[in-house]
């Protein structure tokens, strides 16, 4: 005999209720916790690219294979955290006076999107499915570099 107000039998509720409430909190986190990681490598990478391409290309004998050698070692840094370097990203001026001259400096900045995991190509494709990140550096060029036609 059924009173009125007894608990009713409630045997495998907790089971459908953990998977709806876990499902519901567990896939946001963890899309999350991966775009985060994606924005954390993007920004490694943009930083490292920034560096190693004011190195290259302080370094070079002239302006334009300081120009070639700063692109491949922006394209080496990318790829050592498993991304692409986009083409046009990597910007070179120099200031302070001509390239490479004794005194001057050289200004890195590279400016791209990175895109989020598992978001549709229409998205990407719009420009709408992305965080920018923006990378710069000042390299000064030696007071006391020599002529650097005659180096090997």
């Amino acid at each position: 005999m059924r009173r009125f107000g007894a608990p009713q039998d409630e045997t495998g509720s907790a089971v459908i209720e953990f998977i709806v409430i876990g499902v519901g909190i567990l896939v946001p986190v963890v899309y999350l916790a991966l775009a985060a990681m994606a924005v954390q490598r993007a920004a490694f990478a943009s930083t490292q690219a920034v560096r190693e391409a004011g190195r290259a290309f302080s370094t070079a004998a002239t302006p334009e294979l300081g120009r070639s050698r700063a692109i491949v070692a922006a394209r080496l840094a990318f790829a050592d955290h498993g991304l692409l370097l986009p083409s046009g990203a990597l910007r070179l001026t120099c200031s302070d006076g001509p390239c490479l001259s004794p005194g001057s400096a050289v200004d890195v900045r590279l400016e791209w999107m990175v895109e989020l995991p598992w978001v549709p190509a229409e998205l990407v494709e719009a420009g709408s499915a992305g965080v920018p990140i923006q990378a710069s550096g000042r390299v000064p060029i030696d007071d006391y570099r020599g002529d650097q036609e005659g180096a090997s």
